[in-house]
């Protein structure tokens, strides 16, 4: 009985470790500017330049960004930005609430047509995005 026991919190252990053991994952973080002024509201996204792996991914709030749990090796990066355009009632009464119309400022080869890519490594990376006008 005694030894199953052992052999039981082993294998439980060994499990734990093969399964939290870090993985082939990295954290990135840093800033993000874009023609100098830091992106204050936006998302970056992290997806395998090969197409295999798990896609990462964070906001931007005040041009910083950290993103936990990406896959490791080079990854193809998109970077978005929005910005207020205007303002819209939520409902059609004159009390209502207004919200706010945001738009993409960022031009497309920093998302939708992306020219950025990374290679993350295992552990902590750090990198930051200074994207010209």
């Amino acid at each position: 009985m005694r030894g199953s026991c052992c052999a039981a919190a082993f294998l439980a252990a060994a499990l734990v470790v093969g399964c939290s053991g870090g993985g082939d994952y990295g954290d990135v973080s840093g800033t993000v500017t874009y023609d100098g002024t830091p992106v204050e509201d936006g998302q970056i996204k992290f997806e395998p330049a090969d197409g295999k792996g798990q896609t990462g991914g964070a906001a931007i709030k005040g041009g910083k960004y950290a993103a936990t749990k990406v896959s490791v090796g080079k990854m193809k990066v998109s970077v978005s930005g929005s910005k207020v355009t205007g303002k819209k009632k939520m409902y059609p009464t004159p009390d209502s609430p207004e919200m706010p119309i945001t738009s993409e400022y960022l031009p497309a080869k920093y998302n939708d047509k992306t020219e950025l890519t990374f290679d993350v490594k295992r552990g902590a990376n750090e990198k930051n995005w200074e994207l010209p006008k």
